[in-house]
């Protein structure tokens, strides 16, 4: 099968700079591709990105390795084949999340992997020195037993065992022989990429001294730009602050043309007026004399008030009088009445007794 991606995803590739180890340098322009991994030959995990036909990643999961969240969207990790530590930043904190339980799961994997290798390992080297142990005593059984017919009839099961011994241990060196070759060309394919990893880092230091250069330019410029940008607001202000107070000038001139335009009227209203005083005066001194006449009239008017005032009081007061002789006139009536009332009264039964 050979190595199969087993999972993939989409980030900002960054590498700590070689010089400060402080700082990160991107890797990428854009996000581009990260993907996992799995060569089933050599039971090994990889995560690899390429941007273009630049290979940014190449790095071999080690159980040592850790990888850390530094913030919500970006992680880092330690790669000490590769001599840097690599860093992902991602579009959000879900994509981040996934790509670091992935690669716990694959760290777990690769320990898992070594583990079992290292089992097999000392399985190898455990029959090989019963092997080599056991030739020496079938050698010495067979030099001491008598023909070769009784080597063969005394050796025979001993034989087996060793043969297929060696033909495990044959089958164990030839594949790993196979594996040698193998890791050979993968460690030379390494190498190329790990020089077309170096020139890409002189690239892009190259280009990041260049970017420097041209930010410093663009900062000046923008300097440059905000000062112009301060002078011409500045001049707008100034400007602004003229409109405005032209505006108010307006106003108040309109106020005035308004204002003279009213004087004006009023002006006029006061000569017409003016024209009119003689008539006036002379109006005023006919109702000056009226007015004596009338003042005259009042004082006759207040002596016939004051008599026809006292002519009412003694009315008034005989008035009372009268009210007073007319209520006893009334109750000597009311009385007279009463007993007319009785001496009827008496008749009637007087009548009804005859």
């Amino acid at each position: 099968m050979g190595e199969q991606p087993i999972f993939t995803t989409r980030a900002h590739v960054f590498q700590i700079d070689p010089t400060t180890k402080k700082n990160w340098v991107p890797a990428s322009k854009q996000a581009v591709t990260v993907s996992y991994f799995y060569d089933s030959t050599r039971n090994s995990y990889r995560i690899i990105s390429v941007d273009g036909s630049k290979v940014i990643i190449n790095s071999t999961i080690t159980p040592n390795m850790t990888f850390t969240k530094t913030s919500q969207k970006f992680g880092q990790w330690a790669d000490s084949r590769a001599n840097t530590v690599f860093g992902l930043g991602f579009a959000s904190e879900q994509l981040l999340t996934k790509f670091a339980e992935k690669f716990q799961e694959v760290k777990e994997a690769a320990k898992m992997a070594r583990e079992k290798s290292q089992e097999k390992m000392e399985t190898s080297s455990n029959h090989s020195q019963e092997s080599g142990r056991e030739t020496p005593s079938s050698t010495q059984a067979s030099s001491m037993n008598g023909t070769d017919d009784e080597k063969i009839s005394h050796g025979g099961p001993e034989n087996a065992v060793l043969k297929s011994e060696n033909d495990r241990l044959k089958t164990a060196v030839e594949q790993s022989n196979t594996n040698a070759k193998k890791w050979e060309t993968e460690l030379q394919t390494l190498r190329e990429s790990n020089a077309r990893l170096v020139d890409s880092l002189q690239e892009s230091n190259a280009n990041v001294e260049m970017w420097k250069k041209q930010v410093a330019t663009y900062e000046e410029e923008g300097n440059q730009l905000r000062n112009k940008i301060a002078e011409l607001e500045t001049q707008c202000n100034e400007v602004n602050q003229e409109k405005e107070r032209n505006a108010q000038l307006t106003v108040k001139v309109q106020k005035l043309e308004a204002e003279l335009q009213d004087k004006e009227q009023e002006l006029e209203n006061l000569r017409k007026q003016a024209e009119t005083i003689p008539q006036l005066m002379a109006e005023c001194e006919n109702l000056t004399a009226k007015l004596q006449t009338a003042e005259a009239a009042n004082k006759d008017l207040a002596a016939k008030i004051e008599v026809l005032q006292g002519d009412v009081e003694d009315s008034q007061q005989k008035q009372g009088h009268m009210k007073m002789e007319l209520k006893k006139f009334m109750d000597i009536l009311d009385g007279k009445i009463d007993e007319l009332h009785e001496v009827r009264q008496g008749l009637s039964k007087l009548g009804i007794d005859n």
